[in-house]
C-alpha cells in the first residue's frame, strides 16, 4: 500500500501544469463567482470557464450554485443552460452540443475510481476516464445522473431521477435506473 508522500506525489504527477492550475482556479476562485444572482453573475461565470474550458461557445446561462470541475475537459455549445446544484466532474472530457438544457441537482461525470483490484483499496487504484458526448438540443431532466462513456443522441430527453448508463438514440426519451428508452419525441407538435 503507497504511502502517505507516494499518494501526494502520484496525485500532483498526474496533471499537467495547465490542469492543476485550472484545479486552483476552480478550488480557490470559483467560489466567488459560483453564487452572485443577476445577469452579472452570469457573465462572470462564462467569462470564467471561457477562460478555463476547452471550448465555451456563446452564451451559457450557468445559474449559481452549479459546480463544474476539471473544466478543462468541456466544451461546450452555443446556448448551455447549467441549472442550481450541477454537478459537471470532467476529468475525461465532456462535449455539450448546441442548446443543451441541464435541470437542478444533474450529476455528469466522465471519470469513476478503478474498482477491480483485489487486495488494493479502492482509493488507491486511480480513475478510469471515459468521455462523455451529449448531443444538440438535449435535455436533461433534474436529478439524473450520466455516468462515464455515454453518449446523448441529438434531441435526447432524460427524465427526472434517470441513471443513464448506456448511449441513447436520437430523439428517444429515456428514464429509469438503469436508464432505459421509454418513448419517442414526436416529428411535430400535437395541436
Amino acid at each position: 500500500m503507497p504511502s502517505t508522500r507516494d499518494q501526494i506525489r502520484n496525485f500532483f504527477k498526474s496533471f499537467s501544469v495547465k490542469q492543476f492550475l485550472v484545479l486552483f482556479l476552480e478550488e480557490y476562485v470559483a467560489w466567488i463567482v459560483r453564487y452572485i444572482p443577476g445577469f452579472e453573475g452570469f457573465a462572470l461565470r462564462y467569462a470564467f470557464y471561457k477562460f478555463l474550458c476547452k471550448k465555451m461557445a456563446p452564451f451559457p446561462f450557468i445559474f449559481p450554485g452549479a459546480f463544474l470541475q476539471h473544466s478543462y475537459g468541456i466544451k461546450a455549445g452555443r446556448n448551455l443552460n447549467i441549472n442550481r446544484g450541477v454537478h459537471i466532474y470532467a476529468r475525461g472530457g465532456i462535449t455539450f452540443g448546441d442548446y443543451v438544457l441541464i435541470g437542478p441537482n444533474v450529476v455528469i461525470t466522465s471519470s469513476q475510481h478503478r474498482y477491480n483490484l483485489k487486495g488494493t483499496p479502492v482509493m488507491f487504484q486511480g480513475h478510469e476516464k471515459e468521455a462523455v458526448v451529449i448531443g444538440n438540443d438535449v435535455w436533461i431532466g433534474a436529478n439524473a445522473v450520466i455516468l462515464p462513456g455515454v453518449t446523448l443522441g441529438d434531441g435526447t430527453i432524460v427524465g427526472a431521477g434517470a441513471i443513464v448508463t448506456a448511449d441513447t438514440e436520437p430523439y428517444s426519451i429515456v428514464g429509469g435506473v438503469p436508464a432505459r428508452r421509454i418513448g419517442e419525441r414526436n416529428s411535430s407538435p400535437k395541436q
